[in-house]
């Protein structure tokens, strides 16, 4: 699991009721291992990146469940709130990114995350969960 013991300059000083990181990532990662998404990867990326602290990277089989998926992070996500930032891409695309600030999702179908390799070209992040 995530140490909650590490620290981070978008961890400290929060405010009240706001999801750390680490918390946000947990949320995100139940959400899609409820839903089966397939090969869940958090990545710490805070020795190699300034802009976030945590990739997850996941794959969903078909549009529809990659739609399942992004439903199932809103609803988990829904009492914390937390700001998202950006979305891009589309289900039918095969590839979506939601970015919460210290925490970016990107799920993928299965041939754009080959194709992309975001675990290969972020290899000095640390990975900190896979789920298989």
């Amino acid at each position: 699991m995530l140490s909650s013991g590490s620290a981070s300059n978008s961890n400290t000083n929060k405010e009240e009721g706001v999801l750390e990181a680490d918390a946000l990532a947990r949320k995100i990662i139940d959400a899609l291992s409820e839903k089966q998404a397939e090969d869940i990867l958090l990545l710490d990326i805070r020795s190699v990146a300034s802009f976030a602290d945590y990739f997850v990277i996941a794959s969903a089989d078909s549009d529809r469940q990659m739609q399942a998926i992004l439903d199932a992070v809103e609803e988990e996500l829904e009492e914390d709130k937390p700001t998202l930032l950006g979305r891009e891409g589309q289900p039918k695309s095969g590839w979506v990114l939601l970015d919460y600030g210290d925490v970016i999702v990107h799920l993928f179908a299965p041939d754009e995350r080959a194709y992309y390799d975001l675990e290969g070209m972020w290899h000095g992040a640390t990975p900190v969960v896979r789920i298989q």
